[in-house]
């Protein structure tokens, strides 16, 4: 399954708003050394209930704008 991701990083606290297969994610962590990607695909996988081995990156890795691969 691929969403189309947004994220939106040093969020006040985490929260994800899915719009079919768009996610928009408020992340809590600053987007340096890929913490904000990996803060990403922790609640990414913890929404969609698979463990967050199961969520990929496939482009976009220093973008806000993310293309993610979610096995299920």
């Amino acid at each position: 399954m691929l969403f189309t991701v947004t994220v939106k990083p040093r969020a006040r606290a985490p929260k994800i708003l899915r719009d079919g297969n768009h996610l928009t994610v408020w992340v809590d962590a600053p987007p340096q050394d890929g913490r904000a990607n990996e803060r990403l695909r922790e609640l990414v996988a913890q929404e969609l209930g698979v463990p967050r081995r199961a969520v990929r990156i496939r482009s976009g890795h220093a973008s806000r704008r993310k293309l993610v691969e979610v096995d299920r």
